[in-house]
């Protein structure tokens, strides 16, 4: 049994539960139709290499990452899975593209340009995934840029085109009149490119409509637990515990303050603890006198300021045996969820998990 006695928290990640949730994606979009890994920033801050090795055991069959430098990564854990970038071609380093059989997003002309002229300069097609922009405004063809393509289809030569794909903006928003917008341009620019499969769904847009899901979706954030649909009760099986052990007890007295800036003022005796936990660990500073803790399920409010290190909470609320220093309190688990302490923390799941810093103790449950 692994010992943890030298760490301040423990970072439990349930293996079994992300592969509940992979089947779930799968049985959601039926057979036929493949479910992608969006294994970008450390897969989420969980972990790349375990959460890849899980992926591949199911049957993944294309993984996404942000930059070149994590598909690198990826390379070393596996050396034949099927792995794309999200972020494009970066220039300067095409050749570690070809040598490491890693597979741009083209999401410019330049892109296009420099990765078809590679293809012909070795006289050997290059396997390339194309991005439409449809109302994210961040990377892709504009509706102009990809009008001159389908104009100009030369410009594709010697680019294998695995994919065509686009991004949903608003998706977890119900009925948000963008969605379907964007999901209408895309089937039109689609279209176009009848030898390459389409691409459209991320985790909210896999549970808008069925007619989303076309040859691949591509999950993330809904992959680690988090809640897909805003909107309703979370499908999805939690991932993520973190437990956090307890440094001091103290009693504040009325008229006293606690923290940098004297951030809470106590209007009477209350019984505190003193956690190892703060914002170098991933727990957000917005966070202060805000998020709650937990005690046996009991909930512990925070008092006053996050600091790097450490955070205070309030033990007036507790019931029966008063916890003691060193008893474990819980941060995400059964009484909280990433997207709960998210809502508290006035920030998204999102950041929560790739914020988990790097001083917790992690445990892989397979």
């Amino acid at each position: 049994m692994q010992d943890f006695s030298s760490h301040s928290g423990i970072l439990s990640i349930n293996l079994k539960a992300l592969a509940d949730n992979y089947s779930l994606f799968q049985e959601t979009i039926g057979e036929g139709r493949d479910v992608a890994g969006v294994v970008k920033a450390n897969a989420y801050g969980l972990g790349l290499q375990p959460i890849v090795e899980t992926l591949i055991d199911l049957g993944c069959p294309q993984f996404f990452v942000a930059s070149l430098e994590e598909a690198l990564s990826l390379r070393a854990i596996h050396k034949n899975v099927p792995v794309a970038v999200l972020g494009g071609l970066f220039n300067g380093a095409e050749e570690d593209y070809i040598t490491h059989n890693i597979t741009p997003v083209l999401n410019t002309p330049d892109d296009i340009a420099r990765w078809s002229k590679i293809a012909k300069d070795k006289n050997s097609p290059l396997a390339g995934i194309l991005h439409f922009d449809t109302g994210m405004n961040r990377l892709g063809l504009s509706k102009e840029e990809a009008h001159e393509l389908i104009e100009n289809p030369q410009r594709l030569e010697g680019v294998n085109l695995q994919y065509v794909m686009t991004h949903f903006a608003c998706a977890d928003e119900k009925d948000h009149p963008l969605t379907k917008k964007q999901a209408h341009d895309f089937a039109n620019l689609a279209q176009h490119f009848p030898n390459a499969k389409k691409s459209l769904a991320n985790s909210p847009g896999l549970f808008v409509d069925a007619a989303y899901h076309y040859d691949m979706v591509r999950p993330g954030f809904a992959l680690y637990g988090g809640n897909p649909t805003p909107h309703t009760n979370n499908p999805m099986r939690s991932v993520v515990d973190l437990s956090v052990r307890i440094l001091q007890i103290r009693l504040c007295k009325k008229g006293q303050t606690i923290g940098y800036g004297a951030g809470h003022l106590f209007e009477k005796d209350t019984p505190t603890a003193t956690v190892a936990l703060g914002y170098a660990d991933g727990f957000l500073r917005s966070a202060s006198s805000k998020a709650t803790l937990y005690f046996n399920g009991q909930p512990c409010p925070v008092l006053g300021r996050v600091s790097m290190d450490l955070v205070t909470i309030d033990l007036s609320n507790i019931k029966g045996a008063m916890p003691k220093q060193g008893d474990a309190l819980e941060i995400l688990g059964e009484n909280q969820s990433v997207d709960d302490l998210a809502a508290a923390a006035g920030t998204i799941g999102y950041e929560i998990l790739t914020s988990l810093g790097s001083r917790y103790a992690r445990e892989y449950i397979k």
